[in-house]
């Protein structure tokens, strides 16, 4: 019996995969050798429909979004129980409540949240990518209040529906979510420090946390190497239509590629949470990311 699962939490092109990556490479039994990204058994997806499928014993297509994700907390509850290891679970879905009251990730199948944020001037650029759409279009998506992945109800897609709301809203939900253990690190942290970075994670997950794994499993998903297995293997989470899944994953990208009335759009869009969390500075400007111990 496990004590419960590890949710990865994220809006989606934070850092989730990479973080996968790492924890894949520093359980590996060879320490020495690079994990091969299509192998990166930490858990499967919280909005996998293959796994929804499995725990259920029937297809989840005869059941409309509403209806899967009313059985979606008894899926985890089951999950929790019953597997020797919780895993380490990726989620996009914002930490919502169903209509009948219940947490859709509910708190007693939960060991605790790992939530990674990035600067929502760079997610701007990396989601219009994944979405295949223009930049103005996913500002727009990540100032929806109801924005949602996978909603469609004309075909039905290997992941379910997942209510991701607007980035301000999907950050404070995860990180004001005082039901669960969680703890909120930041994508532009885990790239300039990451060795403490990533050991407080370790940490967390009640993973090893030693120095000497730490940065042995950093070395071995460094960003360069990831990209280098892309372009020989593949990567099998790509979508067909994208040139590459491991595009850039650079710090302060909106500098060079957003033009200034979107970056002013998405500040005022997210002013508050990005000033809460270090996004802007003490006059409202925007910023990569201001140090942890300038940030109140």
């Amino acid at each position: 019996m496990s004590e419960g699962i590890f949710w990865l939490a994220s809006y989606p092109k934070s850092g989730n995969t990479w973080t996968r990556a790492f924890i894949a490479n520093l359980r590996h039994e060879e320490p020495n050798e690079e994990v091969d990204i299509n192998t990166l058994h930490t858990g499967a997806i919280a909005s996998c429909r293959g796994w929804i499928d499995e725990v259920l014993g029937f297809d989840s297509a005869d059941l409309s979004h509403d209806e899967i994700d009313l059985l979606r907390p008894a899926i985890y509850r089951w999950h929790a129980r019953e597997a020797n290891d919780g895993g380490y679970h990726k989620v996009h879905d914002a930490y919502t409540y169903l209509p009948n009251g219940e947490a859709l990730i509910p708190a007693e199948a939960t060991a605790g949240a790992l939530y990674i944020m990035r600067n929502p001037l760079d997610v701007a650029i990396s989601f219009a990518h994944h979405s295949n759409c223009s930049i103005d279009q996913s500002i727009e998506n990540m100032g929806t209040p109801d924005f949602t992945f996978c909603g469609n109800t004309r075909r039905m897609t290997n992941q379910l529906r997942q209510k991701l709301l607007s980035w301000s809203a999907h950050v404070e939900s995860w990180a004001d979510a005082s039901e669960i253990n969680r703890l909120v690190v930041r994508y532009e942290d885990m790239r300039n420090d990451s060795l403490a970075t990533f050991t407080r994670m370790c940490s967390f997950l009640g993973l090893p946390d030693d120095e000497y794994s730490v940065q042995i499993a950093l070395d071995n998903c460094a960003f360069d190497k990831l990209q280098q297995q892309e372009k020989e293997k593949g990567f099998s989470e790509k979508a067909p239509h994208h040139e590459s899944f491991f595009r850039k994953g650079k710090v302060g990208d909106w500098q060079e590629t957003l033009t200034p009335e979107q970056i002013d759009r998405i500040v005022n869009d997210h002013h508050t949470v990005m000033k809460r969390f270090g996004y802007l500075d003490g006059s409202g400007n925007p910023v990569t990311a201001l140090p942890l111990d300038r940030v109140s």
